[in-house]
């Protein structure tokens, strides 16, 4: 794979994961992330190119596409990884977390988006994919946030693709589901079902940027499910989702184990 790949929030979890895979597979990889140390000490695990990163930031971002072209030649690909999940019942969420996660999810990867087709159209090719959710197809209690947040990144992504097809860059979403990362501390998972791990959604990045294509659900057979019960009504996918304790999952949690992730999320501005 002899492509110039970028990846945002790629100190840890997904993003290392799919930095460690695709360099693996041949590309030249540049991470970035707002914590600076660790992606620097990534980085330097990885040997591959490392630089801070604020995906709110206009400035912040387009100096880190600048970068990793100097870096590593004109950019194929970027994957805007970078995102925070908050839970809790919605009217515990703050106003500040609400803004933050918002900023995060949707702007960082509307503005990242933006940006890399600024460079990529006029050379008519390129690749962007955002990492966005089951969750933004799937709402759930005491996940209204993370909810909004990622149907947001789903309709952006498709619009942004359908405005773009044709001339030779691709917009692509990648959905996830419970994966063990730092995002799902203090939680457990839905019932009969295993969580992902990070090498599983790295995969699947690197399949989509191998075959472009508008939409990849992790695991797939998810995704089947999740096109099923679309089709039932409102009382049976609610049955459905208390069987697998969806009702719950996010409402009853343990606190002590989300306070690490919560206050990395909440110190930076």
């Amino acid at each position: 794979m002899s492509k110039v790949i970028a990846i945002t929030g790629a100190a840890r979890g997904i993003g290392l994961a799919t930095a460690r895979a695709l360099k693996a597979r041949g590309a030249a990889v540049v991470i970035g992330d707002i914590d600076e140390a660790a992606v620097n000490e990534a980085g330097e695990s990885l040997g591959v190119a490392a630089f801070p990163l604020d995906v709110t930031a206009r400035e912040s971002f387009e100096a880190f596409l600048a970068n990793a072209e100097d870096a590593a030649g004109p950019l194929d690909v970027l994957v805007n990884n970078a995102g925070i999940m908050p839970i809790g019942p919605v009217t515990g969420e703050s106003d500040a977390d609400a803004r933050r996660c918002l900023d995060v999810n949707v702007h960082g990867v509307m503005l990242g988006t933006k940006l890399a087709l600024g460079r990529m159209l006029p050379r008519g090719r390129g690749h962007v994919i955002n990492v966005a959710s089951v969750a933004g197809v799937l709402p759930t209690p005491g996940l209204a946030l993370y909810n909004a947040s990622k149907s947001a990144v789903v309709a952006f992504t498709e619009a942004a693709r359908l405005e773009v097809q044709g001339t030779g860059v691709h917009v692509s979403a990648v959905l996830p589901t419970f994966t063990n990362t730092e995002l799902i501390a203090g939680t457990r998972s839905p019932k009969g079902m295993r969580n992902c791990e990070p090498e599983e959604i790295a995969a699947a990045v690197a399949g989509l940027i191998a075959r472009p294509r508008p939409q990849v659900v992790v695991p797939k057979a998810l995704g089947r499910r999740i096109r099923l019960g679309a089709l039932l009504p409102d009382r049976l996918r609610q049955a459905v989702s208390r069987r697998y304790g969806l009702d719950t999952l996010f409402l009853d949690y343990d606190p002590e184990a989300r306070k690490p992730y919560n206050a990395r999320i909440r110190s930076t501005p």
